[in-house]
C-alpha cells in the first residue's frame, strides 16, 4: 500500500504573487534577505498581501544558522502574525520554516521561491547550520500551506544561480527516484521533474526566460517527490562539505552527483537507466543507459560552467583530507543517508571524496 499527501496549495504563473491578498491575513511577518529588502521586492510583496500590520525580517544569509533562526523566532513570537511569508531562495524558506516550527504559533505559511532549486516551498525539510555542520530538520509541520511560483520573479536571474539551483533540481529528482522509500507517485513526479529540468536548463542558462517557469515547476515536483521518497548520499555529502567549506549547495551537488551515481549503480542501475531513457539519454541495455546518464550530467555540468572538482570550487584538497574523518562522520549521521539505495559506509564516502578531489 502506498500513501501520498501534499497539503501545499500551488499557485503559479505571471502575477501569481497577487494571490497573497486572498489569504485573509491582517498581520504579515515577511522573512527575506537584505538584497530583496533593498531592491524593493520585499515591500512589493508586502503590498500584495494587503495586511494592515507588517514586519520584515531581512537578515537571512546563505546557510542560515541556528542562531539566526533563534533570533527570528523571538521576533516572530513577539509580533504574533497570522500570515508568515518566506521570500527568496532555499535559505529564506528554510529559515522561515524553522522559525515557524520553533515558535509553535498558528500562521498561514506562504513560500515565494525566487530561485528554481530547493523545492523547499513544498517540503517537510529545513536546513540549519551549527558549528560548521548542516542539520536537516524533517517534520510535516515544516511544509508550507501555500507556494507561489511567480514567473515574473525569474526574469533577471544570474547565470551562475540558474546553473547551481538547476543542478539541485536534477539531484533532488534523481535521488528521489532511486530512494528506498520511492513509490509509484513519487516516481512519476521525480521522472517528470528530471526530464523537464534536464531539457530546459541549457535554454534558461542561455537567457531564454520563457522556459524558466518549467524549471520552477520542476523544482516543486522534485520537492514533492523527495519529501516523501527521501534523498541520498549526494545530499548527505553536500550538507557535510557545505557546512565545513561554505560552498553553495547546488555547486556541490553538481560536483558530487556523477560520482555518487557510479557508486550506487550496483543497487540502483535499473532505475538510473529508466531515468536516462525518460530524459532522452537512454540505450538499449541498462549499462549503456547508465553510462549515458552519467556522461550526460557531466556534459551539462560543463555547459553550465560548473566546477568538476572541489579544487575548482575553491576548496583545497589537502584541507578535505585533513578533515576527512569529520566529513565522513557528518555524512553518515545525515538523515539523507537512510534513504540512499545502498547502505552508506565509510569506504563509500571516502571513494567519492577521492574522485571529487582528483585523487583518482
Amino acid at each position: 500500500m502506498e500513501e501520498f499527501f501534499c497539503k501545499t496549495r500551488l499557485i503559479c504563473g505571471s502575477g501569481a504573487v497577487s494571490a497573497l491578498g486572498s489569504l485573509g491575513g491582517t498581520r504579515l511577518f515577511l522573512v527575506t534577505d537584505p538584497f530583496f529588502a533593498k531592491n524593493g521586492m520585499a515591500h512589493r510583496v508586502a503590498e500584495a498581501a494587503k495586511c494592515g500590520q507588517v514586519e520584515i525580517f531581512d537578515k537571512v544569509q546563505p546557510d542560515p544558522t541556528v542562531e539566526l533562526a533563534a533570533e527570528g523566532t523571538a521576533r516572530l513570537r513577539e509580533f504574533q502574525p497570522d500570515l508568515l511569508v518566506a521570500l527568496g531562495g532555499g535559505s529564506a524558506m528554510d529559515c522561515a520554516k524553522a522559525m515557524a516550527y520553533f515558535a509553535k504559533g498558528s500562521y498561514t505559511l506562504a513560500a515565494i521561491p525566487t530561485t528554481s532549486g530547493s523545492g523547499s516551498e513544498v517540503t517537510d525539510f529545513a536546513i540549519l547550520t551549527h558549528n560548521r555542520v548542516k542539520h536537516p530538520l524533517v517534520d510535516p509541520r515544516l511544509r508550507p500551506d501555500v507556494a507561489i511560483l511567480d514567473s515574473n520573479f525569474l526574469q533577471e536571474l544570474p547565470k551562475g544561480l540558474i546553473a547551481e539551483t538547476g543542478f539541485d533540481v536534477l539531484t533532488h529528482s534523481l535521488e528521489a527516484y532511486v530512494a528506498r522509500d520511492a513509490g509509484a507517485v513519487t516516481d512519476l513526479l521525480a521522472r517528470e521533474a528530471f526530464s523537464s529540468a534536464f531539457a530546459a536548463l541549457p535554454a534558461s542558462y542561455a537567457g531564454n526566460t520563457a522556459v524558466r517557469l518549467k524549471v520552477h515547476l520542476a523544482a516543486s515536483l522534485a520537492g514533492m517527490a523527495f519529501t516523501q521518497a527521501g534523498l541520498g548520499l549526494c545530499h548527505a555529502m553536500a550538507h557535510s562539505l557545505g557546512g565545513m567549506f561554505h560552498v553553495p549547495h547546488g555547486r556541490l551537488n553538481a560536483i558530487l552527483l556523477p560520482s555518487v551515481i557510479g557508486c550506487n549503480a550496483h543497487a540502483a542501475g535499473k532505475k538510473y537507466a529508466e531515468l536516462a531513457r525518460a530524459a532522452g539519454m537512454g540505450g538499449s541495455a541498462d549499462t549503456i543507459a547508465l553510462r549515458n546518464l552519467k556522461n550526460g550530467l557531466i556534459r551539462l555540468r560543463r555547459e553550465l560552467n560548473l566546477p568538476e572538482t572541489l579544487s575548482q570550487a575553491g576548496v583545497d584538497p589537502r584541507s578535505v583530507w585533513r578533515n576527512a574523518g569529520e566529513i565522513v562522520a557528518a555524512t553518515l549521521a545525515d538523515p539523507c543517508c537512510k534513504s540512499n539505495p545502498m547502505e552508506a559506509e565509510d569506504f563509500l564516502v571516502r571513494r567519492i571524496l577521492e574522485e571529487v578531489t582528483g585523487r583518482v
